[in-house]
Order: structure tokens, then sequence, then C-alpha cells
């Protein structure tokens, strides 16, 4: 075993991946494809969506500063269509690793970007039921790829285990690159997620027992 514990992403990692929807829309109202993308990946710690993503700004505020984002650019969008595609549907086979690491005994986080507080009822709250931490720039104000929420991610998951969890302890899945350098500049071993079945078998390797089997 190489690591004894695990921090995930949630979308993108354990549900489908937003960048499938934002295409789509992309698509569906003529707009370049990527311009999404483009607009997050702009000015990344000061633009709309980095301050939504630390509860700067409301709903009202986002949309009409994304909205003016893209305006500058040349493009209208509409972003209630932008955030609607941010409900990605769980990915079956990572949440039954959650459940194989967590029967394991393994400490696990949660460390998300999100633009508001998650559910803690239904589909949602079981998910979140299977981690000992729940790390939400929402909630704390700094996001990722601030340091921060790194260290908070792990101070968390020290004190709902007991005992000290260190970078080197842990493994930490993402979808964004951007989000993977400072983990793994703090000592974390991470791991690219593009699609569930290479991401597992990475973890496996790194936890000492099968992920990708099946459920």
């Amino acid at each position: 075993m190489t690591v004894s514990a695990v921090v995930f992403d949630l979308g993108g990692v354990l549900t489908e991946s937003p960048m499938t929807a934002f295409a789509a829309y992309e698509r569906e109202a003529g707009l370049p494809d990527g311009l999404i993308r483009r607009l997050n990946s702009t000015d990344p710690d000061s633009n709309a969506w980095a301050r939504f993503e630390r509860n700067e700004l409301d709903v009202a505020g986002f949309a009409a500063a994304f909205e003016a984002e893209a305006a500058a650019l040349g493009h209208r969008l509409d972003a209630s269509r932008v955030l609607a595609a941010l409900r990605g549907e769980l990915r079956p086979s990572m949440v039954g690793a959650v459940r194989r690491l967590r029967d394991a005994g393994l400490p696990l986080a949660l460390l998300s970007n999100n633009v508001a507080p998650m559910e803690r009822t239904g589909e949602t709250g079981e998910l979140l039921g299977l981690f000992d931490a729940i790390v939400e720039s929402s909630v704390e104000g700094v996001r990722k790829p601030e340091p921060e929420i790194y260290h908070r991610a792990l101070t968390r998951l020290s004190e709902a285990v007991g005992r000290p969890i260190e970078a080197t302890d842990c493994a930490y899945l993402d979808d964004l690159g951007i989000n993977l350098k400072p983990a793994r500049a703090l000592g974390f071993s991470t791991i690219k997620v593009v699609e569930p079945g290479p991401a597992l078998a990475e973890l496996s390797e790194l936890v000492g027992f099968p992920l990708d089997g099946p459920g």
C-alpha cells in the first residue's frame, strides 16, 4: 500500500464531466467550441466563475458577470444553461470504488469546487455519507487550485479520523490538471481522471487492492 487515505473531486470524477454538457450547449447555441472552458480559464483567480465558487457572488451576480465576460468576447450566452450543465450523473464504478475504500477502513475526503453547499438528502446525501470529511469551496471561501483548500481538506480529514493525515498519505483524484498541480506539489499522489477505468486501475495500485471490478 502506497497511500492510506484518498481525496476525491466530485464533478468529472464521481459524476460525469460537465464539459460534455458545456459542449452540447455551445453546439445548440451556435457558440464557439470551448468558449465556456475559455471563459473559466481566463483570469482564473478573479473571473466570475472563481468568485462564484468562493461565494463572493450570488446566482444573479454570477449570471450578470459571466454573461458580460462572454459579451466582451462578442458572444451571447445564457448563464442559467451553463449552471444546469453542472448536474452530472453519478458514475457507478467510481461510487462502488468509494464504497470499497470505506469498507477497507481508509479515511476518505471529498474536495469540491462548487457554487452552493451540497444537499445532504437523497442520492447526494447518501454519497456524502461515505466520506469522513467534505470540503466545499462555496463554504470555505477558497477554491482549487488555491493551496489553502488542500490544507483544509487534510485538517478536516485528520480531525474526522482522530489522527494526523499528511498529504504524502493521500491519493488525490481530479479531472483538471490545474487542480492536480498544487496537490502534487504538497505531496499528494495525484491521478487525473478522464475515464473511470484507467483512474481506478491507478488508484488500485496505490491502495494495494482492486477497485475496478464488478460492484
